[in-house]
């Protein structure tokens, strides 16, 4: 009896998404916002011939939020991914996840606000509920993969699949899915990663005719009606406004604040002591003192930046010194610097050029130098000064 091994498949016999059978017998669920982004995503799809099954999380209900126009994941949006559903023909689920919303994201956010840190929830929420309890419900449903609409490319390694930057430098929201895992990354598919710019994303739209393809943008975090962070946390954490006092470096007292939650590292104007001579700037938040430590700009300077829960997607393994670009705010662009693996799951970062107003609680982004591949990231802690 001859044995035939069947030989691997070729890139021209495979789909769209990477697998070596028709689009239709593909099931892909697409997590859709009620955003122009994931409506895209779904309906090309589905236009492609793939099983595409719509899934929307409800993440929360602050009754005023249902009418909130740019707020995704509330009533307004649930209703514009619904009916991108039933233009193109496709199931679409609605999963109540506020509590887990909450348990996952909003607490910690609360928490780590009066902290004295500057946490970024859309982070935790890709992290804990988006690409981990919502994948599981993909699984659930027999997908082959989950596809999202964020602006970053999953491409075919030598060795597994990476993860890259987005075509267009503007849209990346690489900083935000650094700890995708390399179990998740295989499971994922982001369709828009390539396109050139936002209004190639809104043309395809207009092309479906979908009514989406006006929609603005989300601006602010999703909870957090207008960008007040204070009012949300103080209703969250009733006391968390304290008054408190304002000092220099060396403890004295220069005048009072409205609580420690109005402030941020690096923040300049506001505090309420002007003509005290050079420029003065929020260089520490001590929320167990109530204090708010300001100081010359040169206080912010920072090379060495300790980072905890890392995810590593590189080839190499986690140890030694690595050289890497690194972003610490997402508005920023990547710096050179050096990696030191302290563990599987902290590490030390020097930059290159001090960096001012490095913040607890944000996201340091590895990528591979000369190259648009992410290799993960983690969580800036304590902030340590530039050596003297």
């Amino acid at each position: 009896m001859t044995l035939h091994h069947r030989a691997p498949a070729r890139a021209s016999d495979l789909n769209s998404l990477g697998f070596a059978k028709p689009p239709a017998q593909t099931r892909v669920v697409v997590a859709m916002s009620g955003g122009v982004d994931s409506s895209v995503v779904a309906a090309k799809l589905k236009a492609e011939g793939y099983d595409v099954i719509g899934v929307t999380l409800q993440l929360y209900d602050h009754g005023a939020a249902l009418a909130k126009k740019g707020a995704c994941c509330a009533g307004q949006d649930i209703h514009d991914a619904r009916r991108v559903a039933e233009r193109m023909g496709f199931p679409h689920y609605v999963l109540d996840y506020e509590n887990k919303f909450r348990e996952s994201v909003i607490d910690e956010f609360a928490d780590a606000y009066l902290a004295g840190a500057t946490p970024v929830p859309c982070i935790r929420c890709n992290e804990r509920v988006k690409f981990r309890d919502l994948l599981e419900t993909a699984r659930d449903l027999d997908a082959d993969c989950m596809a999202t609409g964020h602006y970053i490319q999953r491409k075919d390694g030598d060795s597994r699949a990476e993860l890259h930057m987005a075509a267009d430098p503007n849209r990346d929201q690489s900083y935000f899915l650094f700890s995708t895992t390399q179990e998740q990354l295989d499971f994922l598919r982001f369709p828009l990663g390539h396109l050139a710019s936002k209004a190639e994303t809104r043309a395809l739209a207009a092309e479906y005719g979908l009514a989406v393809a006006d929609k603005p943008d989300s601006q602010d975090i999703c909870f957090v009606p207008n960008g007040d962070y204070a009012a949300v946390i103080e209703k969250l954490r009733p006391g968390a406004a304290d008054p408190g006092e304002i000092v220099d470096m060396e403890g004295n007292v220069l005048g009072r604040h409205r609580g420690v939650i109005h402030y941020t590292i690096g923040q300049r104007r506001g505090l309420g002591i002007g003509g005290l001579g050079d420029p003065l700037y929020v260089v520490r938040l001590d929320p167990d003192l109530r204090r708010v430590v300001v100081g010359p700009k040169a206080a912010l300077a920072t090379t060495i930046v300790p980072i905890s829960e890392v995810n590593w997607l590189g080839d190499q393994p986690f140890a030694g010194e690595i050289p890497v670009m690194v972003r610490i705010r997402s508005t920023r662009p990547p710096r050179p610097a050096i990696l030191r693996p302290i563990d599987a799951t902290r590490a030390e970062v020097e930059l290159l050029d001090a960096e001012e107003g490095v913040s607890p609680g944000q996201a340091c982004v590895f990528y591979e130098p000369d190259s648009t591949r992410v290799l993960g990231g983690g969580w800036i802690t304590l902030r340590r000064r530039k050596a003297a």
